[in-house]
């Protein structure tokens, strides 16, 4: 999911054969938090593939897509693959089940550590079956591999292309905005261990291919670390003020379109439970809502 979306995005087509072994279709479900909408992966360059996300659910043009994809290339689906378990991503899975090329087919995720896997827009029959860090697919034209990258989700990961070097993403990185996150700590770890795999070209789940991903993945740690100091900095600066995350967002994120406000407050809620857990600011509660200072005590700042 997106946080700072560019006004005027580019235009990402219905489909796009990105290489012999790698078809993008575009989920059909353009949104403030989705960008243009969800990136799907078909994967392989052979008679069975794997769709790499699903999209969300009742999105009739995607499926229609997908369909044709399929009936042109004549292939099947073996296994789909899910980055982690937003609705846009997971939440088609039902449908793509209903095409005959792909009824047949397992479904992939990595478990969540902070709530049971259960999803109600899944068919009840349904098993999910486990991914593990370091898992590997191999299909004819392409293996892939499995990384655990947990920050965005508990159960979010990224997919290095074995012959092509290339990452698919997820929404660890997106191609044309930053995106949220649940544990701003494991996020940047795992924004760390994406840049040692040194990817020559990323695929989002949103937005548009990263043609510069070792600069994309600096820009978005330098991003966080700016972020940080710019709430430290206004906290310092005013060490009696107590401010709501609404009030740090109006501060420091004026070129964010006001409807985008939550989500940034949202991230803001991260930057400074990390802060606290270093003893850089407190939290307290005014009014019924939380609210954060600087803390002189235990500061490095």
């Amino acid at each position: 999911m997106a946080m700072s979306a560019a006004t005027h995005l580019p235009v990402i087509p219905a489909v796009t054969k990105i290489s012999q072994s790698i078809i993008r279709i575009l989920g059909c479900n353009p949104g403030k938090m989705t960008l243009q909408g969800t990136n799907t992966y078909l994967i392989g360059s052979g008679r069975k593939r794997l769709l790499l996300d699903a999209g969300e659910p009742d999105k009739p043009k995607f499926i229609e897509n997908l369909r044709k994809v399929l009936k042109e290339e004549n292939v099947a689906i073996e296994n789909i693959l899910i980055t982690h378990w937003h609705n846009d991503h997971l939440g088609g899975v039902k449908d793509v089940l209903e095409i005959s090329e792909a009824k047949d087919c397992k479904v992939w995720k990595f478990p969540r550590t902070d709530a049971e896997d259960s999803y109600q827009n899944l068919p009840a029959s349904l098993k999910l079956l486990p991914l593990r860090d370091g898992q590997r697919f191999a299909v004819e034209g392409a293996t892939i591999e499995v990384i655990h990258t947990p920050g965005h989700t508990t159960d979010h990961v990224v997919v290095s292309h074995e012959e092509s070097g290339a990452l698919f993403s997820g929404d660890c990185i997106l191609g044309d905005a930053t995106t949220v996150f649940e544990d701003l700590y494991d996020y940047m770890k795992s924004l760390e261990k994406i840049l040692q795999l040194e990817p020559t070209v990323i695929y989002p789940a949103h937005g548009s291919i990263i043609e510069n991903p070792n600069d994309r993945i600096k820009y978005y740690i330098m991003h966080r670390k700016k972020r940080e100091e710019a709430i430290c900095e206004l906290l310092k600066t005013k060490k009696t003020h107590l401010f709501t995350e609404l009030d740090i967002v109006k501060n420091i994120y004026k070129d964010t379109p006001t409807e985008m406000w939550p989500a940034a407050a949202y991230n803001v809620n991260h930057h400074l439970k990390k802060l606290a857990k270093e003893g850089k600011v407190v939290e307290s509660e005014k009014d019924g809502q939380n609210v954060w200072q600087f803390s002189d005590k235990n500061s490095v700042l």
